[in-house]
């Protein structure tokens, strides 16, 4: 008799065990993005390629991030103070960070992290220039001694701008920065799943289980990175057309910097979201050769800049939806902390009369102007041959080289006349993260020694203000000196303006929490 409910306890506990085998194992959350390009380099310290700077926010972490308002937030950091004199600055991690190996993050790593990025990164140069040392003086605390006073410190080692200041282990941070590092064990929110990655084809990041976000609620690369998702996958899919209609059939997720004429594509399908995710706009400049005629000279650049009625270049390059794109008249990104117009006054109406008279009092005589145009991106194609007319209106004898981006790259590098191979204006746009900030934006530096951006602007007053802004103490006093430093660059005009554009994210409406971020990221995103 006692034998019957045992065995009866028996098969209800078989039973049960089989239905437990038999249910399903719990869904994984997969975001599928088509990525902007193919993920080559693993190495973020030495590139500004963005799907690699992309690559290393997931994986890596940093001590301080920027938030939504482009301001230094603590990651790593747990504790930070700053001596009165405001030269040494010491820091303590916060405890618990552990590498993808299960390995403890030190000061080690972080010494050695950030002498090499100090190396490659113009960011992080400008602060190892300026400090005296860095050093471990614990397992989990570090000091670093300047110089002399350096106002953007903490904004330094949250940038990203440039090559990015991520915190690697040692033993690869210990790697020369001409060598590409290719391990991939870091301490951020993503695992970089290399097993699955398929160049080309497929990128794959797991969610770190072992990751501890902060507590405060995310904001751009800020705050708690608190990961809702299992995985991301990437799908390398080249073609726009074809990335927009797996898109719009729900085959993929998301679809990151889909050129901007795609927009007519998604607007109608009720599922699809655009939003621009990027905090501060991109802008595109018109950048002339100093070094050689005619733009050697300053009223010729300034004839450059009268002549562009920047509703020509915005219509031209982007199309004609207002929402995507503004005239803006600031080097630092209006809207951004430091935009401001001062000294753009005279510019902001187009007078080609001027512009005419302007070129001519440079000493033009008529020689030719070469603009080299990029043939393969529609947007600095068609700027490209908005400019050549433009040119030709106020007198210019205009020549357009058109070529492949690539080998626009590798042209404008020579400092060569354009006779022998160099040139004289070409079309870009930069990303409002570079632009933003007087310490970020290399193209205004007008350093005198010719090592600065292509087009090598000239001018020591400039610099020194831009110095001055860097050694200033309080937000008021740099706000007043980027104003004075605004108005200098506007008398010496490094470069053109065209106005500046938001890059949309085309993404479906079941992916929620996507972040306004310098770069695109998936902590805080959810999928249902």
């Amino acid at each position: 008799m006692t034998a019957i409910p045992r065995i009866l306890g028996t098969a209800a506990a078989v039973a049960a065990a089989i239905g437990l085998m038999a249910a399903p194992a719990a869904a994984q959350k997969v975001l599928r993005v088509v990525p902007h390009a193919d993920l080559k380099v693993l190495d973020p310290t030495t590139t500004t390629a963005t799907i690699t700077l992309m690559h290393g926010v997931y994986i890596y972490d940093f001590l301080f991030n920027w938030d939504e308002k482009l301001e230094a937030k603590p990651q790593m950091v747990g504790d930070h103070n700053v001596s009165a004199d405001a030269l040494t600055y010491t820091f303590k991690l916060r405890p618990g960070l552990k590498f993808h190996d299960g390995s403890a993050v030190t000061s080690k790593d972080v010494v050695a992290s950030l002498t090499r990025w100090m190396k490659k990164d113009s960011v992080g140069g400008s602060l190892g220039d300026r400090m005296a040392s860095l050093e471990a003086t614990g397992p989990d605390t570090f000091v670093i001694k300047m110089k002399e006073k350096y106002g953007p410190v903490l904004f330094s080692l949250a940038s990203a701008g440039g090559q990015l200041p991520i915190i690697m282990r040692e033993k690869e941070a210990s790697v020369d920065v001409g060598t590409v590092v290719t391990e991939t064990i870091g301490s951020g929110p993503f695992t970089f799943n290399k097993a699955e990655w398929v160049p080309g084809s497929k990128v794959v990041y797991d969610k770190n289980k072992d990751y501890v976000p902060r507590n405060e609620p995310a904001s751009s690369l800020a705050g708690g990175k608190v990961v809702k998702l299992d995985r991301v996958e990437y799908k390398v899919i080249p073609d726009s057309a074809t990335s927009i209609a797996a898109l719009n059939a729900g085959e993929v997720d998301l679809v990151d910097q889909p050129p901007l004429d795609m927009v007519k594509l998604v607007r109608n399908n009720p599922d699809v979201r655009v939003e621009a995710l990027f905090p501060v706009p991109a802008v595109g400049v018109i950048r002339p050769n100093h070094l050689h005629p005619p733009f050697n000279n300053v009223k010729a650049r300034a004839a450059l800049q009268m002549m562009v009625d920047q509703l020509d270049y915005l219509r031209a390059g982007f199309g004609d939806d207002e929402r995507l794109w503004s005239t803006c008249y600031s080097y630092f990104v209006c809207g951004a902390p430091y935009g401001t117009d001062a000294g753009a006054e005279s510019y902001k109406k187009a007078d080609m009369q001027k512009a005419r008279q302007l070129l001519a009092e440079s000493g033009y005589k008529g020689e030719k102007i070469t603009i080299i145009g990029a043939s393969d991106l529609p947007a600095l194609h068609a700027m490209t041959l908005v400019t050549a007319e433009k040119l030709k209106a106020i007198g210019g004898n205009v020549e357009v080289v058109l070529a492949d981006w690539g080998s626009i790259v590798t042209r404008r590098a020579k400092k060569e006349p354009p006779d022998q191979g160099g040139w004289n204006i070409f079309h870009t746009t930069w990303g409002g993260l570079s632009m933003h900030h007087p310490l970020t934006n290399v193209a205004v530096n007008a350093d005198c020694q010719q090592k600065n951006w292509f087009g090598w602007p000239c001018d020591e007053q400039a610099m020194k203000l831009r110095n001055d802004f860097l050694a200033a103490a309080t937000p008021d006093e740099q706000k007043r000196i980027a104003e004075a430093y605004h108005k200098r660059l506007y008398e010496v005009q490094p470069l053109a303006v065209t106005g500046q554009y938001s890059q949309p994210t085309f993404f479906r409406k079941n992916v929620t929490g996507l972040l306004k971020a310098a770069i695109l990221t998936f902590w805080n995103v959810d999928k249902s």
